[in-house]
């Protein structure tokens, strides 16, 4: 793949060559989590909300539920629509309550018997949980565990919360999860399930999002306020950062058994990874992602003719843009959204040819003007530049790189996928060195505390960030005791392949 720094023999075509899927330089999204207790239609629920959580990972679906008696899987690879929306596989998930998940795969290889949500018979019965995040000591429990005599059945760090839960001597199964957390580093919302409660939890800092909403007097766990919408629930609030909600036939039961501290949700939600129509926080997704685009127009004004969006990521910071600039907001770039992953294509140039299923050119729009191309980020910069040259192909007069974030420098171990340190383009390359690679005219970003004002915050608090914010900073909120002065990934692909 590519080799970022300049001087480095890095080259825009070697990179095609190896990765000429438009969707392939981007971060990849973590997780997704939902859990219904005490309706008829638990499943199939279930099933509707992850639909709307398809967005947070498309590798894997799974569903597991509780009909009385006994526990009911069925978790499969692929989209939720692929196996899902069958009934005949509703029907296999009888029961009341149910939790479900979908998965791209942060850690462990995308096999069947890493799809989620796990499940393990203990000595107090059925235990059910799913997770979204990263645990970043889980391979140091591993190999404690498994010294210990544990016996793993995946490659997924999930897998620890079941050892933990089950080596706990303690009697109800809400202490023994709690007791699991205690042991924990790193980011996490679960939704977990045994044969008489629902819970859900969050990490004590709260970077990975959990919200809680009723149907029908029912309770439901879930990532993003998306999931409530489309099957019509009724939000409730969020979870609150280290909190654990505990809910069964009595009701709804809130444990805090983590002492209470400032909560820093991560700020890669906002910027990237929830649905624009969620509300994250009390905040909008949609009306921040706005904000950031107007804050980046106040930041870096600009001369140009037309506001381009790159789709469909940068749609909403460029609307904010084109508003606070006066520049008219156009679509320069349409996305087909009827194509599926891009077929591999035999030559060079027939590879090349297949950027444009996905996305293409309204020379209408770009011809002859000066464009301002609005995206969210930019990781390895791959995609930057077939966008870049696809819009001087077009007959762009010149092309105006502006990204609604700040530069990402350095890579996450919280569940997000992003490359090492010295494949992201950011962390190698000067400003200038990113534009010449780039092929754009102007490149600019917004700013640490333009993205906290677009939080509606005064700026960053250096004493107190008010967000996870360590891909733009360095600034990692918890400790990574798998590091170990180590390469994290390296670590995780020898796992998966030893697993």
């Amino acid at each position: 793949m590519d080799q970022s720094g300049a001087g480095r023999g890095l080259s825009a075509n070697d990179d095609m060559a190896a990765d000429f899927d438009m969707d392939a330089d981007r971060l990849r999204e973590e997780c997704g989590v939902f859990g219904i207790f005490g309706h008829p239609d638990a499943a199939a629920i279930t099933a509707l909300g992850l639909h709307a959580l398809q967005h947070r990972g498309q590798e894997a679906a799974g569903i597991v539920s509780y009909d009385g008696r006994r526990f009911n899987s069925e978790r499969r690879m692929g989209m939720v629509g692929d196996t899902f929306s069958k009934a005949s596989t509703i029907e296999r998930l009888p029961g009341d309550r149910a939790i479900g998940h979908v998965r791209y795969s942060t850690t462990g290889e995308t096999i069947l018997r890493n799809v989620q949500p796990l499940f393990a018979e203990l000595d107090s019965g059925g235990f059910a949980v799913a997770h979204n995040g990263n645990l970043t000591n889980a391979l140091t429990h591993r190999r404690e565990l498994i010294r210990a005599g544990a016996i793993y059945q995946s490659t997924s760090d999930t897998e620890v919360v079941l050892h933990l839960v089950a080596r706990s001597r303690k009697h109800s199964v809400v202490d023994r999860f709690i007791e699991a957390l205690r042991q924990l580093e790193g980011a996490y919302a679960f939704v977990a399930m045994s044969n008489k409660k629902l819970i859900g939890a969050r990490d004590p800092l709260g970077i990975r999002p959990l919200v809680l909403g009723q149907l029908d007097g029912h309770y439901i766990l879930a990532s993003e306020t998306c999931a409530l919408d489309i099957i019509g629930a009724h939000f409730i609030r969020d979870v609150e950062n280290g909190e654990i909600v505990v809910i069964s036939e009595d009701g709804l039961e809130s444990v805090r058994p983590f002492p209470r501290q400032p909560a820093r949700p991560c700020i890669f939600e906002y910027i990237y990874f929830a649905r624009p129509d969620s509300i994250v926080h009390g905040r909008s997704v949609y009306d921040v992602r706005k904000e950031m685009g107007a804050q980046l127009a106040r930041e870096n004004p600009l001369d140009a003719d037309v506001v381009v969006p790159v789709p469909d990521s940068g749609v909403p910071a460029a609307i904010g843009y084109a508003r606070a600039s006066g520049i008219p907001f156009e679509l320069g770039i349409i996305r087909n959204h009827y194509v599926g992953r891009t077929f591999i294509q035999p030559t060079q140039t027939v590879r090349e040819l297949g950027v444009r299923m996905k996305h293409s050119a309204n020379r209408a729009v770009v011809a002859g003007k000066r464009i301002v191309l609005l995206d969210d980020s930019i990781v390895r910069g791959t995609t930057s530049v077939k966008i870049v040259q696809m819009m001087r192909e077009a007959g762009a007069k010149e092309v105006h790189f502006r990204i609604s974030s700040p530069p990402i420098t350095y890579p996450d171990y919280y569940g997000i996928d992003t490359p090492q340190r010295d494949k992201l383009l950011a962390a190698t390359h000067t400003l200038e060195e990113m534009r010449a690679w780039i092929g754009a005219d102007s490149l600019a970003f917004l700013s640490v505390d333009g993205i906290y004002r677009a939080m509606g915050c005064d700026g960053r608090d250096p004493n107190r960030p008010q967000f996870t914010d360590h891909c733009f900073t360095g600034d990692y909120p918890t400790t990574l005791t798998d590091m170990n002065g180590k390469d994290i990934r390296a670590q995780l692909s020898l796992l998966a392949e030893t697993g």
